[in-house]
């Protein structure tokens, strides 16, 4: 009798450890993902899930003379999993789960100058990628809409 309350004792808690969202349910990200509009052509390929990892580059070209990048990787945290943006190279940033439903996730930084919020999610054959927040009080964003490359 002892064993079996012992056991039910520790169900709460098993339940509460797999309610925490991990990495491995963002496989949808996967993929090279492309966006061309004019001389832009925006690339960001995901690889993963691995490990509670999923990591990406990100190629933002104009032209033949301007040209961006940023690293970018999502990582099982207690808490769920964050995103960490490191923009042109430089140290990363780290957003923290905010939300997550299906094919669609938010990240947050309230203390981030911008953005605030990072946000992906699948519009069909699409992935849509959005940041939001505020600049000099004012919102602003800017959205992409990739589609898989061949």
């Amino acid at each position: 009798m002892r064993s079996l309350l012992a056991a039910m004792a520790f169900v709460p808690l098993a339940a509460f450890a797999q309610a925490v969202p991990r990495a491995a349910s963002l496989d949808w990200l996967a993929g090279t993902w492309t966006q061309v509009k004019g001389e832009e052509r925006v690339t960001e390929t995901w690889i993963g899930p691995g490990n509670g990892l999923l990591v990406a580059a990100n190629l933002t070209t104009r032209g033949t003379e301007r040209r961006s990048f940023e690293f970018l990787r999502i990582a099982d945290t207690p808490e769920g999993f964050s995103y960490y943006a490191s923009p042109g190279g430089k140290a990363p940033v780290e957003f923290k789960l905010k939300s997550h439903a299906g094919r669609r996730v938010v990240f947050e930084n309230s203390a981030n100058e911008f953005p605030q919020r990072i946000l992906y999610w699948r519009d069909g054959d699409s992935l849509v990628a959005r940041i939001e927040g505020a600049i000099g009080g004012k919102e602003k964003s800017e959205e992409w809409r990739f589609a898989r490359a061949p």
